[in-house]
């Protein structure tokens, strides 16, 4: 089962002590020494340098492989102690208490945190006090997280109520979570027993979510690549075609597609695959009159329905205010 977001840090922060003590260490060394694969650690590789001891830019590691060898290049510059400005020290201090009122969080690292920040307190002297008077509150999301980390770390099964926006409803699913990503949004992936299949599921749209007794035992699966994206079409997913006027070119930007064509209007003409077609009805009542579905014809159809309907809605509501 993949590592979950905290495992995954705590890892990469044992990784640069473990670098700095190694120069050119060899790749399928560092591997083996972590439990992990080659490409796992590539991945990790691609994180650190845009890691730092500065808020502000600058001062990241400089670390970097030519797939056989890891050299780090900047080791001795930034293992000197750091030094925090009062806003960063205000900064870290205030999301370190949120984060430690978050829900599911494991006991074993709220207590890691309320240390850590005890001692950045004192070690922040007056600039401390600014954050007493500073808070933040997690939104839902923050609280969903946690618990399909804390799930995932002791391997048991969740239930959620989920909306999916491409049928418009609420749903209950009992699923066996496999990996937390991030791709825009933050994102489960797991198998879900309603599906009997593997399913995504964004955070943001689970609506509740309970921990239950049950261990999970999700089937042995091959992980998604996702380095291409959340969303690949296949060559044998069904074709649609899409009209976007000026204001709708903003569709071939975020939708992955064949191709797409310069239209008179200087809008475009967008062709695409996707495995519900269904799903893209949503996308045409969101463009309004800067687009429209061309083919397949039936999808057409329904996405004019679906836009009269909710205009007779609209009407409706209007006229009863």
């Amino acid at each position: 089962m993949a590592a979950n977001a905290i495992d995954q840090t705590r890892r990469m922060l044992s990784l640069v002590t473990y670098l700095r003590e190694r120069p050119g260490a060899r790749v399928g060394d560092v591997a083996r020494a972590f439990g992990i694969t080659e490409d796992e650690l590539i991945s990790d590789l691609d994180v650190l340098p845009l890691c730092g001891t500065s808020f502000r830019g600058g001062d990241l590691l400089d670390i970097d492989t030519d797939g056989d060898r890891i050299w780090w290049h900047n080791a001795d510059d930034v293992a000197a102690p750091l030094r925090l400005a009062a806003d960063e020290a205000t900064a870290l201090l205030v999301a370190a208490r949120a984060v430690a009122t978050l829900p599911g969080l494991r006991e074993s690292d709220r207590e890691a945190l309320l240390r850590a920040t005890a001692k950045l307190e004192a070690a922040a002297g007056e600039a401390a006090g600014a954050s007493d008077r500073l808070s933040v509150t997690f939104e839902s999301e923050g609280g969903v997280f946690a618990e399909v980390d804390r799930a995932i770390s002791e391997r048991r099964r969740l239930w959620v109520r989920y909306y999916s926006p491409a049928r418009d409803e609420l749903t209950e699913r009992e699923v066996d979570p496999i990996r937390l990503f991030a791709l825009g949004h933050t994102y489960m992936e797991a198998w879900c027993y309603r599906s009997e299949a593997r399913r995504t599921f964004r955070l943001d749209r689970v609506a509740e979510i309970r921990i239950l007794d049950e261990a999970a035992a999700p089937p042995e699966l091959e992980l998604r690549d996702l380095s291409e994206g959340l969303v690949q079409p296949s060559a044998d997913d069904p074709e649609v075609v899409v009209d976007v006027g000026p204001g709708g070119r903003w569709v071939a930007e975020y939708y992955p597609h064949d191709s797409a064509e310069e239209l008179a209007d200087g809008g475009l003409r967008i062709t695409l695959r996707t495995p519900d077609p269904a799903s893209l009805r949503r996308l045409a009542l969101r463009l309004g009159r800067d687009g429209r579905i061309v083919s397949p014809r039936d999808l057409a159809e329904s996405a004019q329905r679906a836009a009269r309907e909710a205009l007779v809605a609209y009407d409706g509501q209007e006229q009863g205010a």
